[in-house]
């Protein structure tokens, strides 16, 4: 199933699906017909300015989404909450597969609209996600913050494209399980609802915060694709990271280009951002696949394994044996 849609202020994504799959909506609820799989999308708004799209749902063909920029220029972000258990691929295009995490798919993406993009959902996967539709103008007044940083400020006044990334947070993850769990038949469940979306709004904003505040460069569609097909390429193998200048030709920048928006977009050096991930993937192979350190450490490409040991040491505060045996 291909479902593509022209980005824009005035658009609907529940019930232009309704439409399309002619599947009944109700109330702002669309239960997925048992001919297509199971699950719901559901819609809560607040006004114009603020709302909230929540996707749960397996289906028995790949759902594939299509975003096409916005004609008309708006200050309309898109914030995706993606919380899955299981694996799912995420893609600017349908030849690049992008994968947020070796070990789990979680992340929050914060995008203006007038960037493409392609949601790949396979099939027969359980696909939890949510998406808060915010205008940069309702952000600021939400934030009520007199000096926001660089980044902030991007996102509060939409001068210019941007692409932002951020790992899914414990305390964000416990806030969008709480929000499915609303029972949504109370009179006051929008209000809690509201409550609970600032509150998400918090914690990403909180770790956008806290990035360097370095002046944002515009992020166009040809950017976008680059930046994230290269994450790709890092995480296709995290035994060894390749050269800058290998990536820098690989992404079609500048090596002065490629450093800046990826620690832009990302939050982190190339360096830091692979050391980060191989070390996240190095605590999953010990914790829940039960790899030996010496399996996980040679699988990541450590030749001394006491250089391995420090290094996870350093981010964990444990040694990969402790780490592996606790509690």
């Amino acid at each position: 199933m291909i479902f593509e849609f022209t980005s824009s202020f005035t658009f609907d994504f529940i019930t232009d699906f309704s439409k399309k799959y002619n599947i009944p909506l109700m109330d702002n609820y669309l239960s997925i017909p048992a001919s297509m799989g199971e699950g719901y999308v559901r819609k809560v708004e607040f006004g114009n300015d603020f709302r909230l799209l929540i996707h749960r749902y397996k289906l028995k063909e790949d759902l594939i989404i299509k975003r096409n920029p916005a004609v008309e220029p708006s200050d309309l972000l898109s914030i995706f909450f993606y919380n899955n258990e299981q694996p799912l691929d995420l893609v600017y295009n349908e030849e690049k597969p992008v994968k947020f995490s070796q070990k789990n798919e979680s992340a929050i993406q914060v995008t203006t609209n007038d960037l493409s993009s392609v949601i790949r959902f396979p099939a027969n996967t359980e696909t939890h996600y949510a998406v808060i539709g915010i205008t940069s103008s309702k952000a600021k007044s939400l934030l009520d913050i007199k000096n926001p940083n660089k980044v902030l400020q991007a996102i509060t006044t939409r001068l210019a494209s941007f692409l932002y990334f951020e790992s899914m947070m414990p305390d964000v993850q416990q806030i969008l399980k709480n929000i499915v769990a609303i029972n949504m038949n109370d009179e006051l469940s929008n209000f809690l609802v509201r409550i609970k979306l600032q509150e998400l709004l918090y914690h990403l904003f909180h770790k956008l915060s806290k990035r360097e505040n370095t002046s944002q460069k515009t992020v166009n569609n040809a950017d976008a694709e680059k930046l994230v097909a290269l994450r790709n390429l890092i995480l296709s193998d995290l035994s060894q990271l390749p050269s800058l200048p290998e990536l820098a030709v690989a992404a079609a920048m500048s090596e002065t280009k490629l450093k800046q928006l990826f620690k832009q977009t990302f939050g982190d050096t190339i360096y830091n951002y692979y050391q980060k991930v191989r070390m996240e993937e190095a605590a999953f192979l010990l914790k829940q696949a039960g790899y030996s350190v010496s399996e996980v450490g040679y699988q990541l490409g450590f030749s001394n394994l006491s250089h391995f040991s420090r290094l996870f040491q350093r981010h964990y505060g444990y040694t990969p044996k402790k780490y592996a045996t606790a509690g």
